[in-house]
């Protein structure tokens, strides 16, 4: 990796191609624009579009690579989290506030991306990328589980289908209203009905008995149980 890649003038030189990409594709749509043609109109060479992206479909999804390395530390800093899957929902929303960061962009990304089908192709594996993320992380914390291997991949894919339900709602207005209230509305969803809240307690009591005695034999049952 070249020094051009690092640093500040690295970062202006992925900034210009990601530019001059967008630009391209609405000048001569994401067919007519290629590599080369990037490259010239960032002001560098093609072999320099090949040091920052792989393919010209990852420049279109110049930000992706960066969330997902701080998803991953997110979740590696929290291997003792008393709540697992909303510590994953809240990694989920390291996406949700990227896209946010920049409105304009995401709503533009993601109108050429429902248009071509390479990028819905290479969306999905970014997003695959994601899930597994979570599902690795789950299915360390469940790994003395009986289900933990299936109940991670399960929780993994319904945090990504609630992330993407709230923000595709949001990009396909325009990025009007609240993302981080839709996208938080259906994480909830999922956090309520994956997080354990342990065994049912069952208190036998006899007619008549008063509702502070019913409350302090619950207390009781939870303090027992180390849950109180």
């Amino acid at each position: 990796m070249s020094e051009e890649h690092d640093g500040l003038e690295g970062e202006t030189t992925r900034t210009a191609l990601v530019s001059a990409a967008f630009e391209l594709f609405a000048e001569r749509g994401y067919d007519g624009a290629t590599v080369a043609d990037i490259a010239v109109r960032a002001g560098v060479g093609r072999r320099s579009f090949f040091r920052y992206f792989p393919t010209k479909e990852a420049v279109a999804f110049p930000d992706h690579e960066g969330t997902l390395a701080r998803m991953v530390a997110y979740l590696r800093e929290s291997a003792q989290d008393p709540d697992p899957v909303a510590r994953a929902c809240d990694a989920a929303r390291l996406v949700m506030r990227m896209y946010a960061q920049n409105p304009e962009f995401s709503v533009r990304r993601y109108a050429l991306t429902r248009e071509v089908t390479a990028l819905r192709t290479y969306e999905k594996t970014v997003v695959w990328r994601y899930e597994r993320a979570l599902a690795s992380y789950l299915d360390q914390r469940f790994a003395t589980l009986p289900d933990g291997g299936i109940r991670a991949g399960v929780i993994a894919a319904g945090i990504v289908a609630a992330h993407n339900h709230g923000l595709r709602a949001w990009l396909r207005s325009g990025a009007h209203g609240d993302v981080a209230a839709a996208v938080d509305r259906a994480l909830e969803l999922v956090r309520r009905t994956w997080t354990d809240r342990g065994d049912p307690v069952v208190v036998i009591a006899r007619p008549g008995t008063p509702a502070w005695r019913l409350v302090q034999e619950i207390e009781t049952a939870h303090a027992s149980d180390g849950r109180a």
